[in-house]
């Protein structure tokens, strides 16, 4: 008689319900594959884009997109090769500081050439066109001092934007530059 009762009592499995534990290794079983899924997929894409480059001062990490080796072959012509690599003029100097531009530019540059919206010619922001007046005068510091500007009145008793003048100093020339300063009002955003 004690078998019935045993069989009675069983519940098919299909209406069972799965219990806590179950629940939660499935959880945990997921988790792990979508954490692999992203980090193989992170580490493929670091790799094929060279990142380990980007924390080096070479040059030719600037050149590992495409749209900037006419920027590197005009900076190899030009009178700063010998003086200059392109953190020297385009990050600030501080340690942290340095960091923190290079991986805000690092990610809108990746992010603007993954989604094909980056301006060609390359168009500088206005925080990196701080950052490379600061570093001309950082360097030519000097010789702005000696330099009579007969403009320097309207500035503030500052030198006019450097770039005004020597848009071309590290890259080489370009259309369009050049001709009466206009101020900070007028320069490309």
């Amino acid at each position: 008689m004690a078998q019935p009762l045993l069989r009675a009592s069983r519940v098919p499995a299909v209406i069972q319900p799965i219990r806590p534990r179950r629940r939660f290794s499935r959880l945990i079983a997921a988790l792990a594959v979508t954490a692999g899924v992203s980090v193989g997929i992170g580490g493929y894409t670091f790799s094929y884009a060279k990142g380990l480059s980007y924390f080096s001062t070479e040059p030719r990490a600037c050149a590992n997109c495409h749209i900037m080796r006419r920027e590197l072959d005009a900076w190899e012509g030009s009178s700063h090769h010998a003086n200059a690599v392109c953190i020297d003029c385009h990050l600030p100097h501080a340690f942290v500081d340095k960091y923190i531009a290079k991986a805000e530019n690092g990610w809108r540059q990746s992010k603007e050439f993954t989604a094909q919206t980056f301006a060609e010619p390359i168009v500088l922001k206005p925080e990196s066109r701080r950052i490379l007046q600061a570093n001309c005068e950082r360097c030519h510091g000097a010789l702005i001092d000696t330099l009579e500007i007969a403009d320097r009145g309207g500035h503030g008793g500052a030198a006019p934007d450097c770039l005004h003048c020597h848009a071309g100093a590290g890259h080489g020339e370009r259309a369009a530059l050049g001709g009466p300063y206009k101020g900070k009002e007028h320069e490309a955003p």
